[in-house]
């Protein structure tokens, strides 16, 4: 039986209270501020602008004033620009500093001074140049609440002065918490930018990137380089032991990408702009060790008309009406020899046999590539109700040495698991996984340690009824390559039930006449319908 990760660090409720921001309201209330005359859409980079102008300039002032107290001493000037390039803090150059802003929030020109203090600063830091938003000039845009926003912005202290290196947590988790945010207030109008940090985590914890390549072609706001980032340090890993690679076809999304990864010092190459990744791809010679996806589920205008000869469809052409193969084999495509994919789908792609993609799918089976398959509970998402589910690709399967564990022959095999049990209801309309972080039997860590102990050959593994079970691709060949879990894992093993039967039977009595005397009632209630109508009628 898989068990799930002991942690011992949590508080009686399961929340880990550590990762809680503690400012939340405050923020939000700041970002509600803009709501009366914004859409979420827009809204979400005004607010998002602000708070990275406040964080890079709370970083500058805090090496600013470490400079200014040594300056007698070491004779270091304040205003060396050299000085905080060599420590990674972006240059802050005067009049773009957040002081300088906040103390002209009320005037009716802030608009341009914020548009202005954002040119400057990309002219003096290079890699953010083009990501930065420059739009709060315009004039549908209420400069009397923008100066408000500015003001309650400026009362959050993003770099905690005791710990400096501690500002890019905050600041990475203020960002993850609006984002989250403006996922749940856009709803369906919110695009696919947003994937929900327990699916994350889920997906690096499966595959874990300890050290290489790690690549996401439609990386929305960069959660997956995130989370992955996370992983490695945890794990006694540094910054340095992943490359990150990715690419976004939403201009705005990019640029929030960029934004997000540059707060947490996590440098990233996502190319020189927004471009779509079936026709432009920018990493055409990238072979990542792992490769983390959330695609955009079901996209029918894709573009695959322009794209029917391409060298990525190696397992059959993707059908027009549908890019779900198509991500699936530009995913196979960038995998090294050995390389490992997680990548979320919908369940239709499991079984359907629509346009070839029936045939595509046996041919992964053929070529022996589908390691795993999870089945994922409903209502994980803000925009879509969609039922989806997790595929793990390896390009070799017969061995391998993950970091120091050694990964067994699972050639010929694919290990089914049927999470749709999991989960609990955190709102009315939305379902989260808990964590190994929060408690010590997670839904995250059963679905984890059924997958490595699988993989890794351990002793421990065991075919689970109606959760998990390990199957030989001809078996998967005699139903017709259909790879949803549910017909493989059969039914969850009943529990012994020592209520009477005599209990049992008298409960299902008054069940059943309870339904007869509510259907006798309906039927008299259209009966005397019926009636009237007939009788007007006449």
């Amino acid at each position: 039986m898989p068990r799930g990760e002991a942690k011992t660090n949590q508080k009686p409720n399961g929340r880990d209270k550590s990762t809680s921001l503690g400012f939340e309201a405050k923020l939000w209330a700041m970002a509600d501020k803009l709501r009366s005359n914004m859409d979420a859409a827009e809204y979400k980079h005004v607010v998002l602008g602000l708070i990275f102008l406040k964080f890079i300039s709370d970083k500058f002032n805090a090496k600013y004033e470490d400079l200014k107290a040594r300056q007698d001493t070491d004779f270091t000037d304040p205003e060396e620009r050299d000085e905080y390039v060599a420590e990674n803090v972006f240059w802050v150059p005067k009049g773009a500093r957040w002081q300088d802003i906040q103390d002209r929030a009320t005037t009716a020109e802030i608009g341009q001074i914020v548009d202005d203090a954002m040119r400057a600063i990309e002219a003096e830091n290079p890699t953010l140049e083009g990501v930065l938003p420059k739009d709060y000039a315009r004039a549908d845009l209420d400069k009397r609440l923008l100066g408000e926003v500015i003001n309650l912005v400026g009362k959050i202290e993003l770099v905690a002065k005791e710990a400096h290196h501690q500002g890019n947590d905050l600041l990475g988790r203020t960002y993850e918490y609006f984002i989250g945010q403006f996922a749940a207030a856009e709803g369906k109008k919110g695009g696919q930018f947003y994937t929900p940090a327990r699916v994350v985590e889920l997906l690096v914890r499966m595959i874990e990137p300890y050290k290489g390549r790690v690549y996401d072609p439609c990386c929305g706001s960069g959660g997956m380089f995130v989370q992955s980032e996370k992983f490695v340090e945890a794990h006694g890993g540094g910054r340095d032991d992943l490359s990150v690679y990715g690419q976004e076809s939403n201009p705005q999304t990019w640029r929030l990408a960029k934004m997000n990864l540059a707060i947490r010092g996590i440098t990233a190459n996502l190319g020189p702009r927004a471009a779509d990744t079936f026709h432009d791809d920018l990493h055409k010679d990238l072979k990542a060790d792992f490769i983390l996806a959330n695609p955009p589920f079901n996209i029918s205008d894709w573009g695959g008309e322009r794209r029917r000869s391409d060298v990525r469809w190696k397992f059959g052409v993707p059908p027009l009406s549908n890019a779900n193969f198509a991500w699936v084999q530009h995913i196979v495509h960038h995998l090294a020899p050995h390389g490992l994919a997680g990548f979320i789908l919908a369940n239709g792609s499991l079984s359907s046999n629509q346009s070839g993609e029936g045939e595509i799918r046996a041919e992964m089976i053929r070529h022996d590539i589908v390691d795993c398959i999870v089945s994922l509970p409903s209502q994980l998402f803000y925009t879509t109700q969609i039922p989806v589910c997790m595929w793990f690709l390896a390009r070799d399967k017969s061995n391998g040495l993950l970091r120091d564990k050694r990964l067994r022959d699972r050639r010929g095999e694919t290990l089914f698991i049927d999470a749709r049990s999991l989960g609990h209801m955190e709102t009315r309309t939305l379902r989260a996984l808990s964590s190994p972080n929060e408690v010590e039997e997670s839904d995250i860590g059963k679905v984890v340690e059924a997958y490595h102990t699988w993989r890794e050959g351990r002793s421990e593994y065991a075919d689970v009824p109606g959760f998990c079970k390990a199957v030989k691709n001809e078996d998967i060949e005699a139903q017709g390559f259909v790879l949803t879990p549910g017909r493989y894992v059969g039914a969850a093993a009943t529990e012994e039930d020592d209520t009477p039967f005599a209990e049992h039977f008298s409960e299902l009595r008054e069940r059943l006449e309870g339904q007869i005397l509510e259907g006798e009632r309906l039927n008299a209630i259209i009966r005397s319908g019926i009636l009237g109508v007939v009788s007007n009628a006449r």
